[in-house]
């Protein structure tokens, strides 16, 4: 029988991105383990949501083979043979080869098989173990052990979708409508040349689990766990966790938007209000946000632009603009609102149509979402491939970008830049307040890059600055997030 030690860290936050684990066992198998199984049992405490293990072993080299799976304290949870090196567990989704559910307290065993090893060889096993809790804030990719990609840029992407688990359809191969399976869905965001979605089926969670099972497959395309919640008094998504958010809003058990915003914060998740301009009613209840005394200062995002609704009377800016004004830094963002995988990328509402461009130190879940509670963010709502802005401001003592705040004193001068690629023939206007200033060349742009500054002569109060770009026609093109004076 192998020697096993047992050893405990204090892990943090739990995640498998972590350095150090929670639980570390370690042994030997040799020979005399050929073809028998070892069971290592570690205890799961009350409060965990998530188990994840990772194992290493040494001389693979020589045909040393060990295989993986665990039993819960009450039943069998998976097993994965020699294909995989890392699993993880949760309510919502597990690896593909294990099974999701709740985690269970108690006495869990690692199943150790080991098929082959020769005579004389002696493997040394490493198994880092560790656990998630329900309010733990986010370390790492929900669906991915790293970042994708290394390195800050602006990433595109769509923060609004809907597949299977809800109520997005398709055509099935006979032609029939049908419930439209979710990896239709992301390839449909590949085809766009996409970094990055978020699924955010209306209430449920269900589709975590297929978005794990998608995400080692699809690894130039970041999946994000979402989900819309969808009340009759509005509709806002959530990133950040896939915990449940009691949706039950006027209920008994979420009498109130402030139990349902505070439910948000707990989990570290971020809220960001839908569509808040659509009309509510027998069509679509809860479209229109009308959720009585929201505190503004737990909503993280507001869809300034959605698929359906980009530049009109039922428009998402001047519901934003109004919070703006009001004193709120909350960040306009799009989404496609996607219910349909297969509509064509020039289509409204397609995939991607509109994106959110976001400036993140790196491709990950938690990078995504830092940038996007500091608005460094603007929206391009036709989701091209390539058209961008940076939009700064500077005084002699500082810089800010799109989603910063600059003090400036009665009389300092402030510069702005408004740098614009691949925007050709369109034109800018500066948005100040909520109305268009004439602080800037509004002129077509004539370059493939081009740069337009103006000074502003603060006045030491509060305001703030921000972008659109329109085409020649006048159609809205570009959406910028705020620089903030005086905030």
């Amino acid at each position: 029988m192998a020697l096993m030690s047992f050893l405990l860290f204090l892990g943090s936050n739990g995640y498998a991105q972590q350095k150090q684990p929670d639980l570390v066992l370690r042994g030997t198998v040799t020979y005399a383990d050929r073809q028998s199984y070892l069971e290592l049992p570690f205890a799961v405490g009350e409060d965990v949501t998530r188990v994840s293990v990772e194992l290493s072993y040494t001389e693979r080299d020589k045909h040393t083979n060990i295989d993986m799976g665990v039993f819960d304290s009450e039943r069998f949870r998976g097993w994965s043979g020699g294909n995989k090196s890392f699993f993880t567990i949760s309510e919502t989704d597990a690896t593909p080869s294990y099974l999701p559910g709740v985690i269970v307290q108690g006495q869990w065993k690692l199943i150790l098989g080991v098929p082959s090893i020769e005579e004389s060889i002696r493997s040394d096993y490493e198994v880092k173990i560790y656990f998630s809790h329900r309010t733990d804030e986010l370390a790492g990719s929900t669906f991915s052990q790293r970042p994708l990609r290394d390195g800050p840029a602006w990433y595109r992407g769509d923060l609004h979708m809907h597949d299977a688990h809800s109520d997005g359809s398709c055509l099935s191969q006979s032609g029939a409508k049908v419930p439209c399976p979710l990896y239709k869905t992301v390839e449909a965001a590949t085809a766009r040349g996409l970094d990055f979605i978020a699924i955010t089926d209306h209430n449920t969670i269900s589709h975590y689990d297929d978005m794990r099972e998608l995400q080692p497959y699809f690894d130039r395309l970041l999946i994000m766990p979402g989900r819309e919640i969808t009340t009759f008094q509005g509709h806002a998504n959530v990133f950040g966790t896939t915990s449940f958010v009691d949706f039950r809003l006027t209920s008994p058990h979420v009498p109130t938007v402030d139990n349902l915003l505070r439910q948000v914060q707990e989990l570290h998740g971020l809220f960001s209000i839908n569509h808040p301009g659509s009309p509510s009613g027998a069509a679509c209840m809860g479209c229109g946000w009308s959720a009585p005394n929201t505190n503004y200062s737990f909503v993280n995002a507001i869809e300034a632009v959605n698929g359906a609704s980009l530049d009109g009377p039922q428009s998402g800016i001047p519901f934003w603009q109004d919070k703006l004004n009001k004193g709120y830094r909350i960040t306009g963002v799009g989404g496609s609102d996607n219910h349909d995988a297969d509509y064509s990328s020039h289509t409204r509402t397609a995939v991607g149509h509109p994106s959110t461009i976001v400036y993140a130190a790196n491709l990950s879940e938690p990078e995504i979402l830092n940038a996007i509670r500091a608005g460094h963010v603007f929206i391009d709502v036709e989701g091209t491939a390539n058209r961008t802005i940076e939009f700064s401001a500077h005084t002699a003592l500082s810089t800010a970008s799109m989603g910063d705040n600059l003090s400036a004193p009665s009389g300092e001068r402030v510069r702005f830049a408004l740098k614009m690629l691949n925007l050709e023939s369109s034109h800018p206007e500066i948005i100040c307040d909520g109305e268009i200033v004439t602080l800037a060349d509004f002129s077509p742009v004539k370059d493939k890059e081009e740069i337009r500054n103006f000074d502003y002569p603060s006045d030491g109060k509060r305001h703030w600055f921000r972008v659109n770009i329109r085409s020649a026609d006048g159609i809205l093109l570009i959406v910028g997030n705020p620089i903030y004076l005086n905030f």
